[in-house]
């Protein structure tokens, strides 16, 4: 869930069997060769991957071991943590009750939340639900003020997670800039709640999950620390050197609205292809979801909770990362209908190493 998955913006590995509609490489995979480099090179645990060509075509990819203690397989396409990628659902949800006409995107959350959000420097009043989902509300991030040992244990209700959020200061004036954080969509979720009066998750199962038929794919219950499927075990390595730690079983409450979710690589691509392709928005609102602000240099956009990215081969994908206690996912779909989702089970120590999981989707979608 770190704010950096946003900003740094057959035959298979571990005896995988291939599905049925697997399709043979003539030459070296070099999606296989760059999950093999980012286990053996950077230390990572597992790599999984879900490829999609255009004609609909899927290999699913291994590398690595499940369980560090076991030496097992890793499950192919097994299900993993998917940190910051829920905030696509979250905003999808969003976006089709906007289309509902039962939220505005330039209302304010106090229209929705009144009093809620306030602090030193922000208020409900002046930010409105599209910086919410753009990241151009000037909202602080709460994320690296919790504790690893706490937010992996304690349950987090939504509002306690404001309450550590509100602490710091405006980061800008609402609309003045971009800035990500996992603020935002907590706050979002709220609203989510608060306009049809169900649960976040219920809304989204309802909404997403069930529409397209995602049978892998769901928001946890309420102390609910563990997997319903295969999964590879996540671990978490605290500096360059140290030793791993799992923490496959946690709380991700913390994460709530902006990271959550539990899914497989296929799912997600069939998610962001689906929502591309226009069947979860109307065209109106997967319009405004497509209109971006720029990161910085990096080349990269963020839209309505997705982000653009360029290929190194022409064109863009779109899709957006996650980051949890670990997991690190990336992925993205383009306009021609190819997906790639890359996760890896720990969190890279270092922007470079995102960086190379980040090269291994790259390939996947520009071989």
């Amino acid at each position: 869930m770190a704010a950096a998955a946003a900003l740094a913006l057959g035959v298979l590995a571990s005896g995988a069997v291939a599905p049925p509609t697997a399709f043979a490489a003539a030459r070296p995979d070099t999606v296989q060769q760059g999950l093999d480099a980012l286990v053996h090179a950077d230390g990572l645990p597992a790599a999984l991957a879900s490829v999609k060509d255009r004609e609909g075509r899927t290999r699913s990819y291994t590398a690595g071991v499940g369980d560090v203690t076991t030496g097992s397989k890793v499950p192919v396409d097994g299900q993993v943590r998917i940190g910051s990628s829920t905030k696509t659902f979250t905003a999808v949800v969003v976006l089709q009750l906007v289309g509902e006409g039962r939220i505005g995107l330039d209302a304010t959350v106090d229209t929705y939340l009144p009093g809620l959000v306030r602090g030193d420097g922000f208020d409900g009043g002046r930010i409105t639900v599209r910086q919410l989902l753009q990241h151009t509300s000037g909202l602080p991030e709460y994320e690296d003020l919790v504790a690893d040992d706490i937010r992996e244990h304690r349950y987090f209700e939504p509002r306690d997670i404001l309450d550590v959020a509100f602490r710091r200061k405006a980061v800008f004036d609402a609309g003045k800039g971009w800035s990500y954080s996992n603020t935002n969509y907590v706050v979002a979720g709220l609203i989510v709640q608060k306009v049809t009066g169900r649960p976040l998750a219920e809304e989204v199962d309802r909404r997403v999950v069930r529409r397209i038929g995602l049978r892998h794919t769901y928001f946890p219950a309420p102390g609910d620390m563990t997997f319903r499927e295969r999964h590879p075990q996540g671990y978490a390595r605290d500096a360059a050197g140290a030793p791993l730690r799992d923490v496959t079983e946690l709380d991700p409450s913390v994460a709530w609205a902006a990271g959550q979710m539990i899914s497989t690589n296929s799912d997600v691509n069939r998610f962001l292809a689906e929502l591309l392709a226009g069947r979860l928005l109307p065209p109106a609102q997967l319009a405004q979801m497509r209109t971006t602000v720029p990161i910085g240099d990096t080349g990269a956009g963020y839209g309505l909770g997705i982000m653009s990215r360029p290929l190194s081969c022409g064109g863009v994908q779109w899709g957006h990362g996650g980051d949890i206690d670990g997991y690190e996912t990336r992925g993205g779909v383009t306009d021609d209908g190819r997906a790639a989702t890359v996760t890896v089970t720990a969190i890279p120590v270092d922007g470079a190493g995102t960086r190379r999981v980040e090269k291994v989707v790259d390939t996947a979608l520009c071989r």
